[in-house]
């Protein structure tokens, strides 16, 4: 059999993986027209009949809520920005505290601080990734306001037992629906089950014009929020008349009319993209649940799970090695994606490394020197090393991620991974040589 890459030996593939490339002729032609019309961004920062938007941006927010079934879609520029403004529209305050995930990206945990309020942190579900119910429960106090939930991955949160202590203790839940566009419970969309929804159309999403977001709700109060602290709501709620001013400091979160021509295009193009991916992600875990001591992603009865990327729990008593020497191996064994190339082969050793341990956390120092907002915590609110322990067992020693199934790899892109982890399992053993 052939020595492993690592050591020397020939790698399984050496031919670049395709590209996950959405953009074609459809946006092209969309974003000359917009080019054409001499109108790039038609939003105005005063009580205006434009001050929500252009006819493109409306346009995408129109065909959004058609397509998620909601009331109102609002686009903004990013889903850092969506949950920002989510954040403002409920009513945050100095002060009160909101659970969040340590293990998604940083803005899903960060976004109550730009309100002076404190992120506390919940452990996961071992199987799903997502926030434990459980945990969420211990974690509640009189000072809790809301809740971020994160369909990690792609799967959706534990939505009934979650909304079920939100409703029970009067709280809010914010969906952060980044990596789940197009997941389902049943028949009910993902981003849907929360009090508001959030989208992403950054470039490494399923779908995207650059950078982009999208939030969804049904509550008409806190759309109205949610558009004025988009455009600079202090300069609107006098003309507006607006009902209160808690948290009417707004920001320019705006889409442009180019980017919303492009969402618009790539919206109609998702189903058939998820369909593509799902049918890769599931051919790469049958594969590799053939490998003893791997288990692939688990997905929940009822739901449809749209797979941002696949997260496989790595057994290393049965594997036999330690899961970073064995992903090393390989990864040597593979070849980088096109137009990711800088970013190495797309198989990673967890995920991120838990949010409460960055240096925002670990020192308590966000706006200004002297430690605010957290100066404002609870006494018991804690940031230490072991705070939530299924997150720091996944992401150091249980968890990868293949970022590998996207549509355009084909049935011998996905061969090549999988006889990659059938070669290093082959000769795992002398890994220790």
């Amino acid at each position: 059999m052939d020595e492993l890459a690592i050591k020397g030996g020939p790698k399984v593939r050496t031919e670049k993986f395709p590209a996950y490339t959405v953009i074609g002729q459809e946006e092209k032609d969309a974003l000359c027209n917009v080019v054409d019309s001499g109108v790039l961004s038609a939003y105005l920062g005063a009580w205006h009949k434009k001050f929500n938007g252009g006819e493109q941006v409306l346009a995408l927010e129109e065909e959004w809520a058609a397509f998620f079934g909601c009331k109102h879609a609002i686009a903004v520029n990013s889903n850092t920005s969506g949950l920002i403004a989510a954040m403002g529209a409920i009513g945050l305050s100095p002060g009160d505290e909101v659970i969040v995930s340590a293990y998604s990206m940083t803005i899903s945990a960060s976004a109550p601080l730009f309100y002076g309020a404190i992120p506390v942190f919940a452990d996961i579900d071992p199987d799903t990734f997502c926030l434990s119910p459980e945990s969420v429960e211990r974690q509640i106090t009189p000072r809790t306001k809301a809740i971020i939930v994160v369909d990690i991955f792609g799967h959706p949160y534990a939505v009934d037992e979650i909304n079920a202590l939100a409703k029970k203790n009067n709280l809010f839940v914010i969906e952060d629906a980044a990596q789940a566009p197009g997941a389902k419970v049943g028949e009910q969309f993902a981003g849907r089950f929360g009090d508001v929804g959030v989208f992403s159309l950054n470039y490494h999403k399923h779908i995207h014009c650059g950078e982009g977001g999208m939030i969804v709700t049904d509550h008409d109060e806190l759309a109205d929020n949610i558009r004025l602290i988009r455009n600079h709501a202090e300069a609107v709620v006098g003309a507006k008349q607006h009902k209160t001013l808690v948290n009417m400091v707004g920001y320019n979160f705006r889409m442009t009319e180019m980017e919303a021509a492009v969402a618009r295009c790539q919206l109609r193009k998702l189903p058939a993209l998820l369909d593509a991916r799902i049918k890769n992600a599931l051919y790469l875990s049958d594969g590799l649940s053939e490998i003893e001591g791997i288990i692939p992603p688990k997905i929940l009865s009822n739901v449809k799970h749209v797979f941002y990327v696949q997260g496989f729990k790595f057994e290393a008593d049965k594997v036999g090695v330690f899961r970073d020497v064995f992903i090393e191996a390989v990864k040597a064994e593979l070849p980088v994606m096109t137009l990711r190339e800088d970013e190495g082969v797309l198989i990673g050793c967890g995920y991120v490394r838990p949010l409460y341990l960055q240096p925002l956390y670990q020192e308590k120092i966000a706006f200004g020197k002297n430690g605010y907002p957290f100066v404002l915590a609870n006494p018991s609110v804690s940031y230490h090393q072991g705070l939530c322990e299924v997150v720091e067992q996944m992401h150091f020693c249980d968890l990868f991620t293949l970022d590998l199934c996207h549509g355009f790899m084909t049935t011998k892109d996905l061969d090549d991974i999988i006889r990659a982890f059938k070669k290093v399992y082959a000769l795992r053993y002398s890994l220790g040589d």
